[in-house]
C-alpha cells in the first residue's frame, strides 16, 4: 500500500511539473489557447463548400418574355449576380478563362416557343470546370432554379406537369452547411495535432535541456515518468477540445443535439490514443525538431485519411483499410453524430470500441519504447 501511494505521489508531482512548465511560460499559455480558437475561425468561415456569389453571364438568344422570365429568377437569387449580357458566344471563352464569370447561361432561339408548345426547350449552362467541386454546386444551383421556373411557367400557363415535384428535405443540417459538419469535426483534429504535439515534444524538451538525465536518477520509474508526461497532454487536449465546442455553440451557433458525457467520452479514448502516438515518437525523438517533425509526418496523412474534407468511401479500397487504424476517423464520426444527430452509446458502439483497441495498442508500444530508450 505504502508502494501505491508514493508511486502516485511520484506521478502527481510529475503531472504538477508538466503543467507549470506550460502555464509559467506565457507563450505556451497562448499556444494553448489561441491557435486552437483561431484554427477553428478560420476553418469555419474559409474552409466551405458553399457557395454565396456566384457571378454568370446571360447569352439570350430568344429575346423573349419567358426568357427575361426565367432571367429573372436568376437575379432574384441571392446566390447569382449576373455580370455580363452577351450578345456574342464567342465572348463567353475569354470571360471564363479570365474568371470573370463561373456561370453561363445560354437560352436557345426558340425558348419561349417551344415552352408554349409544351415541347422541352432548350437552355444551356456552361460553368468553370477547373473547380470541379464549385462547378458541380454552381451548376446544381442553377439547374434547381430552372426547374423552379419550369414548374412556374407550367402552372401559370395551365400546362400538365412534366415531371413530378421534388422536395427535399435534409436532416440534421437543414440550410446544408459546411461548417455545419466541419466544427464538430475539428473537435477531433485540432485536438489530435495539438495533444500529440505536446505528448511528442515533452520529453524531446527534457533531453534538449539536459533535466532528462537528472529525472532518471531519481527514484521515479520510467513507467512513471511516461504517465506523468501523458496526462498533461490529456488535461491539454481535453480543454482545447471544449474551447472548440464552446467556438461552435456561442460563435457560430451550431446547435447541439447529442449529450455531452458521451461525447466526452469518446473524446477520453480519442485523446487516450493521441498520447499514446506522441509519447511513442517523443521516446524515438532525441530533438524537439525531430519530435516537430515526426508529428507531422503523422498528423498529415491522419488528417487525409479521417474523411474530414473527402469522404472515405471515395478513396481507394487499400487506403480505405488504412484508415480503420486512423483514431482520427472515428473521433469525426463520434464528434459529428453526437453534436448533430444526438446519438446514444449504442449506436457509437462501432467507433467506440476501434479507439480503445487504438489506444491501448499505442499505449503499450510507446510504454515498451520508453522503458527500452530509458534502460
Amino acid at each position: 500500500m505504502t508502494e501505491i501511494v508514493g508511486s502516485l505521489l511520484r506521478v502527481l508531482s510529475l503531472i504538477r511539473k508538466e503543467l507549470l512548465a506550460i502555464l509559467k511560460d506565457p507563450k505556451s499559455r497562448a499556444s494553448v489557447i489561441v491557435p486552437p480558437i483561431l484554427q477553428c475561425l478560420i476553418f469555419g468561415y474559409a474552409a466551405s463548400y458553399d457557395l454565396n456569389h456566384v457571378p454568370f453571364a446571360v447569352i439570350d438568344q430568344d429575346r423573349s418574355f419567358a426568357s427575361h422570365q426565367l432571367i429573372a429568377h436568376f437575379d432574384g437569387s441571392p446566390v447569382f449576380t449576373q455580370v455580363a449580357t452577351l450578345s456574342d458566344p464567342r465572348k463567353l471563352a475569354a470571360m471564363i478563362n479570365s474568371r470573370q464569370v463561373l456561370l453561363a447561361l445560354d437560352i436557345q432561339d426558340g425558348f419561349a416557343r417551344q415552352l408554349a408548345m409544351g415541347q422541352t426547350a432548350s437552355v444551356q449552362i456552361i460553368a468553370d470546370g477547373r473547380d470541379s467541386n464549385t462547378a458541380e454546386v454552381a451548376t446544381s444551383y442553377a439547374a434547381a432554379i430552372i426547374n423552379g421556373f419550369n414548374a412556374q411557367w407550367r402552372q401559370d400557363h395551365g400546362l400538365p406537369a412534366s415531371q413530378p415535384l421534388v422536395v427535399t428535405r435534409a436532416w440534421f443540417n437543414p440550410n446544408l452547411q459546411t461548417r455545419w459538419s466541419m466544427i464538430p469535426g475539428l473537435i477531433g483534429t485540432i485536438t489530435l495535432i495539438q495533444t500529440m504535439m505536446l505528448a511528442a515534444m515533452s520529453v524531446a524538451r527534457e533531453r534538449e535541456q539536459g533535466t532528462f538525465d537528472q529525472l532518471l536518477v531519481t527514484p521515479i520509474r520510467p513507467v512513471e515518468i511516461m504517465i506523468g508526461k501523458a496526462i498533461p497532454a490529456m488535461l491539454v487536449g481535453i480543454f482545447q477540445a471544449t474551447n472548440i465546442l464552446l467556438v461552435a455553440q456561442l460563435w457560430f451557433r451550431i446547435p447541439f443535439a447529442g449529450s455531452f458525457a458521451i461525447l466526452y467520452m469518446g473524446l477520453i479514448l480519442f485523446v487516450l490514443a493521441a498520447v499514446g502516438l506522441g509519447i511513442f515518437l517523443s521516446s524515438i525523438a532525441m530533438t524537439m525538431q525531430q519530435a516537430m517533425l515526426y508529428g507531422m509526418v503523422v498528423i498529415m496523412p491522419a488528417t487525409l485519411l479521417s474523411g474530414l474534407s473527402t469522404p472515405i468511401s471515395n478513396m481507394p479500397q487499400s487506403l480505405q483499410l488504412v484508415t480503420y487504424a486512423n483514431p482520427l476517423r472515428y473521433a469525426i464520426q463520434i464528434a459529428q453524430r453526437v453534436y448533430l444527430e444526438g446519438v446514444g452509446v449504442s449506436e457509437l458502439l462501432p467507433y467506440l470500441w476501434p479507439m480503445a483497441v487504438i489506444a491501448m495498442v499505442t499505449l503499450s508500444i510507446a510504454t515498451w519504447m520508453f522503458r527500452h530508450r530509458v534502460a
